[in-house]
């Protein structure tokens, strides 16, 4: 199949941007109170995509180890950012930020390294046309694992504290005390993942495949990049959302088998 590129004019985006004037419409209309924070993040989606479109096109042009390595642990550090900002019962210390990058580097850079490796096979593999824009898909929805799961499990305990303590008065260590809750914050950790994949094909056309398809890519061969994807972003998740959620539960308790809700704050 020989595709066309349609390239889009400013007039295009701003015809565009009259559904986003609609939508703070509707806020005034029906008293939401959002159409400051439409307002603002229209303001920061234009911004910082007219800024990474820059800072690409001069590192597609470098194709340098170093300077691709710097931009994706920049995105990393930013993604932490925001998987902590989306939670709020935090860690003190800091410990919040440091668990959602640390399951973030983690998690993104063995997946991302493995595709660009074995499945993807740019030359050479750090090629950032390549590198950044998996890296930023995996990122994107690992970090909405991590920071539900690690939320679910902070809720969950603070609400059943009573009876965890309980099984720890009747002689449980409090790894098996707060087992059934590690499980169910896995469980919603990975949950928006498994209904992005259900719905894959039937119900949604996923962004990177309607992306190919516009570009003028064969759609048996757009499909097949799509699954890829969707398969790495699982693994992503799965190994994101564990390693979030096991070192929040630890850091949740102590040598002395103690719950240790002290440890949390409200944001």
């Amino acid at each position: 199949m020989t595709g066309v590129y349609v390239q889009l004019s400013y007039i295009d985006l701003v015809i565009a941007s009259v559904l986003l004037l609609l939508a703070g419409g509707l806020s005034v209309a029906l008293n939401l109170g959002l159409e400051k924070s439409l307002g603002v993040a229209a303001v920061r989606t234009t911004v910082q995509l007219t800024l990474i479109g820059l800072v690409l096109k001069i590192l597609f042009q470098l194709v340098s180890p170093w300077w691709t390595g710097l931009a994706a642990l920049t995105m990393i550090l930013l993604a932490g950012r925001e998987a902590t900002a989306r939670q709020t019962l935090r860690l003190q210390g800091g410990w919040s930020y440091s668990i959602a990058t640390t399951a973030l580097i983690t998690a993104g850079g063995i997946v991302t390294i493995l595709a660009l490796t074995t499945a993807i096979r740019p030359e050479p593999w750090y090629d950032p046309r390549f590198a950044l824009p998996l890296l930023g898909m995996m990122l994107g929805n690992t970090l909405t694992g991590i920071s539900v799961g690690m939320e679910r499990l902070s809720a969950t305990l603070k609400r059943e504290r009573d009876a965890i303590e309980a099984r720890l008065v009747l002689g449980h260590t409090r790894r098996d005390a707060v087992r059934p809750y590690v499980r169910e914050a896995m469980r919603a950790g990975l949950m928006p993942i498994i209904n992005a994949m259900s719905a894959a094909g039937l119900i949604s056309l996923p962004g990177m495949m309607t992306g190919q398809i516009l570009a003028g890519v064969d759609p048996t061969e757009a499909v097949k990049y799509q699954i890829l994807i969707m398969f790495l972003l699982a693994g992503t998740t799965s190994i994101g959302a564990l390693i979030a959620v096991l070192a929040t539960s630890w850091r949740l308790g102590d040598e002395r088998d103690r719950l240790r809700l002290d440890r949390l704050r409200v944001h």
